[in-house]
């Protein structure tokens, strides 16, 4: 039997932000949906793109970690431990795909509306993650090296015995979010996770969502993240990005917080 989890989004580390904006924004079907900080870093701005009104699956948002003394940001390096490539379908025509500004390995193929595709793990030892996603996530095997999530897509882990430790920055997927529908189901697989053994993070408020973090044995970051409260609770939809939202817990500290902040152009 299928399982019931499905991609909510991904996040990758990017360089600098303007770069950034203005590449995601050209992207058909694509919009900014929501313009923010990272929350446990509000120093960095944290862009989600997304279709509508930031429909799960549909989602790819960015940590820019470009500073004035790096307009590029620090880059990293790939290697085992990480995400290798996500597959995004976009309504792109199929003769050029773009390529991400900061090499990040986000692959884009056509399709009539966005949705997020697939993940490929890089993995020094890949067994243990095959048997993590299939036995505690329950997905669903297709293959020596794949597993199906609930709504068709699917996750590869590529054996990479040779690869080095790879290490995070500018350029580098962080890690991708798996979508169910309620806290209900969330504190259900948190209860599963932790009754296997698996080091999971409290529920943290993301303000537009609910997550719980954990590491599958290779040692990328998995989270697992509510469809709602959505985007809508701090913009209209005919409005969404267009200002700096943060979460109340963060308001008073707006003027600083801006004020370290790269300047971008919308």
């Amino acid at each position: 039997m299928a399982s019931s989890l499905t991609l909510h989004h991904v996040t990758a580390l990017a360089g600098n932000v303007q770069r950034n904006l203005d590449f995601y924004r050209g992207i058909p079907g694509f919009k900014l949906v929501k313009r923010t900080v990272n929350f446990d870093d509000p120093g960095s701005y944290h862009l989600y793109f997304g279709a509508g009104e930031g429909l799960p699956g549909t989602l790819l948002t960015f940590f820019p970690w470009a500073t004035p003394a790096n307009p590029n940001g620090r880059r990293g390096v790939r290697g085992a431990g990480q995400i290798g490539v996500v597959t995004m379908r976009a309504p792109i025509g199929s003769d050029d795909p773009p390529a991400d500004p900061d090499g990040i390995s986000i692959q884009f193929a056509a399709a009539e509306s966005p949705h997020l595709e697939s993940v490929t793990l890089c993995e020094a030892d890949a067994a243990p993650t095959i048997a993590f996603l299939r036995d505690i996530l329950g997905l669903e095997p297709d293959g020596p090296n794949r597993l199906r999530l609930g709504d068709g897509a699917w996750i590869d882990v590529q054996h990479s015995p040779d690869a080095t430790r790879g290490k995070m920055g500018a350029g580098i997927i962080h890690h991708f979010a798996l979508r169910v529908a309620d806290e209900d189901a969330q504190l259900a697989w948190r209860e599963k996770l932790i009754r296997a053994g698996v080091r999971v993070s409290a529920v943290r408020d993301r303000l537009y969502f609910h997550s719980i973090y954990f590491r599958e044995p290779g040692g990328v970051l998995l989270e697992i993240a509510t469809d709602g409260p959505g985007f809508l609770i701090d913009e209209p939809r005919d409005r969404l990005g267009a200002r700096l939202c943060l979460p109340p817990w963060l308001e008073p500290a707006r003027e600083g917080i801006e004020r370290r902040l790269s300047q971008m152009t919308l």
